[in-house]
């Protein structure tokens, strides 16, 4: 084939173009491409001829080779991302951290990419242990979350808490009961969630421990890594000191009492998690203090030496002096005389609650004493319990 000065057009592999056609639906795409950049550049399409129309032949197909070659992602398709660690995530684990900022990802997933070597630091695979440094850079494959969870978290409502204490190290909130620390087991939603949808701007924001749903009182939020590693420290030795104010049926004996029995978790029939006393079971440890005795009932004050699931609630029980109120291991029928509306003396809630805790800030070292006062409806009841005891 031959191409004239007379007529503008190029030479494609045995096909003549002119250059009018630029806009055909019958030329490649990569010649439209290559033809449309040259307009763009210098004013006119190409004439070719000679030794000049092989060279434009190979520029062609160098041009179509590149964009084959190029990935074709479908609009909306995931996408790798690399994210840089800063203060928030020094010191966590790579796992850890992957199973925080990919909600709804299967955890066996998370670790299967992990293993795989799709999940690279400062491009080097890396295992599931690997602490992440400042400045390290992610690089997180494609991760695709279920649906069901992104629209979970779209349903979670924002709310603040009473605030006992807060710095740039620490939020310390009165967590009312009735209200889980974070959503599962069939909670959709708990006090962390609604703290981090509360306060969007907060780049750090974790639970140091955790209250049952039905205890209310103290609960320490880490406001940044550091301040959560440090107090999980202290947690862990005797730095931390925990009291909980518990009303139980039946009436102390002792002024002060220890109590050392080992805790074993289980879960019943239909998946609910549940402690009981076994020789197996980890090491437990409470000291009980007679605050108040009423007839029937007595006001302790419970002392954590160690921080085992449902601790006191169960080493009461085994003691024989349930918790009033306690669903799990109280005095069910005793549970119900005091729900009634008309029950003198009444109550409708389980009484246990957090009220003072004492730590070593993670900054400065200084002792930090935080109190929660407690709630309306255990004051009342203790206030019925006096005015029996004043009657008697």
């Amino acid at each position: 084939m031959v191409a004239t000065r007379s007529v503008k057009c190029v030479i494609l592999r045995g096909y003549w173009w002119q250059s009018p056609s630029v806009s055909s639906p019958a030329s490649p795409t990569w010649a439209r491409a290559y033809i449309a950049h040259r307009i763009a550049y210098t004013g006119r399409a190409l004439p070719v001829f000679g030794r000049d129309s092989r060279e434009i032949i190979l520029k062609m197909n160098e041009l179509r080779h590149q964009i084959e070659k190029e990935p074709r992602v479908a609009p909306g398709a995931l996408q790798v991302a690399y994210v840089t660690v800063d203060e928030s995530a020094e010191g966590q684990r790579i796992d850890n951290f992957l199973l925080k900022v990919s909600k709804g990802v299967p955890k066996s997933h998370i670790y299967r990419v992990l293993r795989s070597g799709e999940v690279r630091v400062n491009k080097g695979r890396i295992d599931a242990t690997y602490r992440l440094k400042l400045g390290d850079v992610i690089r997180i494959p494609p991760m695709r979350v279920a649906e069901k969870a992104q629209d979970a978290d779209a349903f979670v409502p924002s709310s603040e808490f009473p605030i006992l204490f807060e710095d740039a190290w620490l939020l310390i909130i009165d967590k009312p009961a009735g209200v889980a620390v974070h959503g599962g087991s069939g909670v959709a939603f708990g006090v962390i969630e609604q703290l981090r949808r509360a306060r969007p701007e907060a780049k750090f924001l974790e639970l140091v421990h955790r209250l049952d749903r039905e205890t209310s009182g103290i609960l320490i939020l880490a406001k940044k890594r550091s301040a959560l590693v440090h107090l999980h420290e202290q947690m862990r030795g005797t730095g931390m000191d925990k009291r909980y104010f518990a009303c139980v049926a039946g009436e102390f004996q002792n002024t002060r009492q220890h109590v050392k029995l080992p805790l074993y978790k289980y879960s019943t029939p239909d998946g609910e998690r549940r402690v009981r006393v076994q020789a197996d079971g980890l090491t437990a440890h409470t000291i009980f203090n007679k605050v108040e005795a009423f007839p029937g009932y007595t006001l302790l004050e419970a002392e954590l030496k160690t921080g085992r699931t449902h601790q006191i609630r169960v080493h009461l029980q085994a003691s024989g002096f349930p918790i009033v109120g306690d669903e799990k291991y109280g005095d069910f029928a005793l549970n119900k005389a005091l729900s009634r509306s008309n029950a003198k003396p009444g109550i409708k809630r389980m009484f246990l609650h957090a009220h003072r805790m004492t730590l070593a800030h993670p900054s400065t070292g200084e002792p930090l004493t935080v109190s929660a006062p407690l709630p309306a409806e255990c004051v009342d009841f203790l206030q019925q319990l006096r005015q029996h005891r004043a009657a008697d």
